[in-house]
């Protein structure tokens, strides 16, 4: 019988593990960065929290030369900055990446749930090992590179959307942690409109008012940065940074790249806002439908990657959900599910846009390889999409199959009209 728990020698060998494949994205982008560009935006956040303490303008402050970069976020995340101004830049960011790779390792613990249960004692290994090996892909590299927040946010909603819920979970009403995600950054709120599109009413409305209840209190805190970022911040996405540079990968960013402004710069970006908005929404309600939380927070984390007008490759930290998402439940059994999940993985190992800025610069020729290039992260993100919906189709070709699987291990849910109808059995047995 294989063994459940893990020994001290598991954990020790996944320390080792996890040290061995973080040590050289950690050397590279703490060590050898250059120092104008190390962990710049930590320093955005401890410059907002020193802000708060100062009473000057949160949103006209700017970081040292040569970055230059604004606070972006709405005031709570001003206030939730306000302990890194108290300890030095440096142990800020260190303090912030050390935070940053233990958040990776539970979304990698959570998302990975159905090969950890697989594998019994290994798993903090795998884990580790898992956790270790995204730190190469460029979402998950560049979090660490830039200091951001990603990870926090995925695993805050991650936990939101687990089934079954943990004892210490259950506490917390399904939709705050959403809700807090969104005051903190407003792109979580792509899942309040999947709550509605499955009409999950209940989740909704505790996502909104949570989010509108911590927004309200930081109005009373700060009114003036409450007034310039609901008021101004927010609607000006040059804030974020130059909107047409290889960074941003937004299908917004490769119109704007192609020359597109004004009046053809919406008419050419509206119907695929359209297009896409209707099929990630329905893929997530599919997914919902089929019993798959993982997928759905999969689907719907890829969709604020689409659809928002500025998405720099770091937003697509949910790629630590994605890989596992494709996997699904039978990936031991399913060589094409194993195929497509090492997809995307490889893909983002890869950093196509800045080969092909390398490309265009060296005036190398065919010119149109470095403009593909450039657009790597956009042309990715499409394919994973696709790749999502092909595993959901997948899930439902074989749905006949799971109805008659083993009594205690959850397959996928048969559905109905309104919802999943995996019984309340099913969800304990997950465990």
């Amino acid at each position: 019988m294989t063994r459940r728990t893990p020994t001290t020698t598991h954990w020790v060998l996944a320390a080792l593990v996890f040290v061995a494949l973080a040590a050289w994205p950690i050397t590279k982008f703490m060590f050898l960065f250059p120092q104008d560009q190390w962990q710049v935006d930590i320093q955005v956040y401890r410059e907002a929290g020193i802000s708060v303490l100062q009473g000057r303008p949160i949103y006209e402050q700017m970081t040292d030369p040569p970055q230059l970069l604004p606070f972006t976020y709405p005031p709570v995340a001003a206030l939730l900055s306000v302990p890194l101004a108290f300890v030095p830049f440096a142990v800020a960011a260190w303090s912030w990446t050390i935070l940053q790779l233990a958040a990776d390792l539970a979304i990698a613990w959570v998302a990975w749930y159905h090969l950890r249960d697989r594998v019994g004692a290994w798993a903090p290994v795998l884990v580790a090992a898992v956790a270790g090996a995204f730190l190469w892909t460029q979402p998950v590299g560049d979090g660490i590179r830039f200091a951001q927040i990603n990870a926090f946010l995925v695993l805050a909603i991650l936990l939101d959307l687990k089934r079954p819920r943990t004892r210490l979970l259950r506490a917390v009403p399904p939709g705050v942690l959403v809700g807090l995600a969104m005051a903190i950054k407003l792109t979580p709120g792509v899942f309040v409109i999947h709550y509605l599109v499955c009409r999950r009413w209940r989740e909704a409305a505790t996502a909104v008012v949570t989010a509108t209840l911590v927004s309200v209190g930081a109005w009373m805190i700060l009114p003036p940065a409450s007034f310039a970022f609901w008021g101004g911040a927010l609607s000006d996405p040059t804030r974020l940074g130059p909107n047409d540079g290889s960074a941003n990968q937004a299908f917004r960013a490769l119109l704007l790249r192609r020359g597109l402004d004004g009046s053809e710069l919406l008419l050419a970006w509206a119907p695929y806002l359209l297009v896409i908005g209707v099929v990630v929404f329905w893929l997530g309600r599919r997914a919902y439908q089929q019993g798959d939380w993982l997928m759905e927070a999969a689907v719907i984390g890829l969709a604020g990657f689409l659809l928002s007008p500025v998405s720099w490759v770091h937003h697509l930290h949910w790629l630590m959900v994605i890989v596992p998402a494709i996997l699904g439940a039978a990936a031991w059994r399913d060589r094409p599910r194993v195929v497509a999940a090492v997809i995307p993985f490889a893909w983002f190992v890869c950093t196509m846009p800045f080969w092909g800025v390398l490309w265009k610069r060296e005036g190398r020729e065919p010119a149109v390889v470095g403009d593909v290039l450039v657009e790597g992260n956009v042309i990715g993100s499409l394919v994973i999409l696709g790749l999502l919906a092909w595993a959901i189709h997948r899930t439902d070709a074989r749905e006949p199959r799971s109805q008659s699987a083993t009594p205690g291990r959850r397959g996928p849910a048969t559905t109905g009209a309104r919802g999943p109808r995996a019984g309340v059995g099913a969800d304990r047995a997950e465990g």
